[in-house]
């Protein structure tokens, strides 16, 4: 059996004998039936929970229109302008609109990177700028403890609108909803205080019952308003076939079902052996950003099996702190005792690595160097070919295969019986 899986902006081959494959996991293929821009403008004229934007800001107010930065997959420049032509038609002016890109802990943007994410007349026709964690207002405390800091600008708006994508994330269940503004355009300790609790029970992919992560963060409603979110769901090929618009919860657990019905797959058991691509760019960018298609991917793997893990990684770690944690680490164990003693974002991802290493073997198929990928103690391939070829020597000839091509976009579920 013959595969196409993508890796950076590429794609690789992948073959795997008939008789080995037990199933190829990944979302159904929606047929082309509506255009995206019929599927945004639906949901856009149907919100769920709230008014029409057009109804719910007045001209002269301040707008500040939140969306994803490079490392997350939404198409800003095709999700943003039936945005911008509801606030046009409620006459508010360009001038007022800030385009805020959340960075998360993640790094800034260059002028070239901004203009990719939106197009040349967006980027031409409105302010936009990255958010500043140095920049933020403190609005108190979550009952959890987690710091309230968000971007001054966003504080200041009249108006807050968030855009975004909805995929399924190895700890605070989701991406979307209030994740973009709280701790998407917050301080770096609001996000360490909040990511911390990933460790706790209820804190995992596709989850937002009793998750304390996202709990926490949708608090945000008490401290600041957030008046309407925008989020879509994309296929393997990034196009939009779902959206959601609204309140920022109930709007959003709306399309979190909507996920779940195309992106949750039920699996007959466990497989030996696990083939998972990050999706290419920009999910596999770097390893920080890959690593929730190896967390998926941990659902599909029985004890003791094998993953070959495909990122291409051309940025690297993806934060110097996940560099620090593994240069000090001598086996997989100490970060994980790391990670319980002081949580700090960038070593909780060497720690979530680690904890994955203690139910299967990983084999990465990347663009790293291979002492870069020994140092995290994962086993680098020259390329997918010889990848398998070790797999199969660890697990056996007649070891079962499971493909994912979409792994940050596919969750293995054990059917029920």
């Amino acid at each position: 059996m013959k595969f196409q899986l993508c890796f950076g902006k590429g794609t690789v081959d992948c073959s795997v004998p008939r008789e080995n494959l037990v199933a190829v996991l990944e979302p159904p293929r929606i047929p082309r039936g509506e255009a995206q821009g019929e599927i945004m403008k639906k949901a856009l004229s149907s919100p769920i929970g709230t008014p029409l934007l057009k109804e719910i800001v007045r001209p002269g107010e301040k707008i500040a229109l939140i969306t994803s930065d490079i490392t997350r997959p939404c198409p800003s420049r095709v999700v943003l302008p039936p945005v911008l032509e509801e606030l046009r038609e409620a006459g508010i002016g360009d001038s007022d609109i800030t385009i805020i890109f959340a960075l998360g802990s993640h790094r800034p943007h260059t002028e070239e990177e901004m203009r990719s994410l939106v197009g040349d007349r967006i980027y031409e026709g409105y302010r936009c700028i990255d958010h500043d964690p140095l920049d933020c207002v403190s609005l108190g405390k979550t009952s959890r403890g987690t710091p309230v800091d968000i971007f001054r600008p966003v504080v200041e708006a009249g108006r807050r609108v968030c855009v975004g994508n909805i995929e399924f994330h190895y700890f605070a269940g989701y991406s979307g909803g209030a994740k973009a503004v709280f701790p998407g355009v917050s301080t770096i300790e609001a996000i360490r205080a909040n990511h911390r609790m990933m460790l706790e029970v209820g804190s995992r992919a596709g989850n937002n019952k009793g998750n304390p992560v996202r709990e926490d963060l949708e608090e945000i409603g008490r401290f600041i308003k957030v008046d309407f979110i925008f989020n879509v769901i994309l296929d393997q090929d990034k196009k939009v076939i779902h959206a959601v618009a609204g309140d920022y919860i109930d709007a959003y657990r709306a399309g979190c079902e909507k996920l779940d019905a195309l992106g949750k797959v039920p699996i007959e058991e466990q497989a030996d052996i696990v083939i998972v691509s990050a999706g290419g760019f920009p999910k596999d960018i770097n390893v920080y950003q890959a690593q929730k298609a190896l967390d998926n991917a941990l659902w599909a793997v029985r004890w003791g099996g094998v993953v070959i893990w495909m990122a291409s990684c051309g940025e690297g770690l993806g934060s110097k702190t996940f560099s620090d944690w593994i240069e000090k680490a001598e086996k997989p164990e100490d970060l994980i005792e790391r990670v319980k003693s002081g949580f700090e974002l960038g070593g909780h991802k060497a720690a979530a690595i680690a904890l994955a290493l203690k139910k299967a073997s990983i084999l990465m198929v990347s663009d790293l160097d291979d002492e870069v990928v020994r140092s995290f103690f994962v086993e680098p391939a020259e390329n997918l070919e010889r990848a398998v070829e070790k797999a199969f020597s660890l697990a056996g000839p007649r070891a079962g295969v499971i493909v994912m091509p979409a792994g940050g976009s596919t969750l293995p579920i054990p059917r029920e019986r």
